[in-house]
């Protein structure tokens, strides 16, 4: 039984990867998102292979790749970007094309990349919304204050009424 909905027969065997590493590294991607990018999930052979598939440069190690793509809810959603966007060079007989393929359908029919833009918006809002809470508490007084302020601060105007005098202008 298969831990996902790739099978090994919806793929073409490489010279170096068999059908069934090929469906065992696009069930584990989706595993990974589903778990919500879990670090115990990425493991040394998923962050290898991950590294050489959707035209991934490599990074210095595991750690740094991680830290790149999957730790801030707007990384993710760059990550998500960044896969569907990619073109899938090369054929199945020598390239991961076909497994790549197929995870980015996944990806749009499980519509990852609208989840986490929408978690992205509501995290973003919710930091818009702290920060004008502090900056109202800051700056904003209420309005009796700013009365009796605005009263202390103006000289008080004498209401007596005054003649004018006009001089001599020769």
């Amino acid at each position: 039984m298969p831990k996902g909905p790739f099978l090994p027969s919806d793929f073409t065997a490489t010279k170096f990867s068999t059908a069934a590493d090929k469906a065992e590294f696009g069930n584990t991607l989706l595993r990974f998102i589903e778990s919500e990018w879990a670090s115990a999930l990425f493991t040394k052979s998923f962050y290898n292979r991950l590294s050489m598939c959707f035209g991934h440069i490599a990074h210095y190690n595991r750690t740094q790749f991680h830290e790149e793509w999957f730790s801030t809810l707007a990384a993710q959603v760059r990550f998500l970007k960044h896969t569907l966007r990619f073109p899938c060079y090369g054929e199945p007989e020598y390239t991961f094309s076909d497994v790549e393929r197929a995870i980015q359908r996944e990806i749009v029919d499980r519509n990852y990349l609208a989840r986490y833009e929408l978690r992205l918006a509501e995290e973003q809002q919710a930091s818009d919304l702290a920060m004008l809470r502090q900056l109202e508490s800051k700056y904003r007084m209420p309005v009796a204050e700013r009365d009796q302020e605005l009263q202390l601060a103006s000289p008080p105007v004498d209401q007596t009424s005054v003649t004018p005098v006009q001089g001599s202008l020769f």
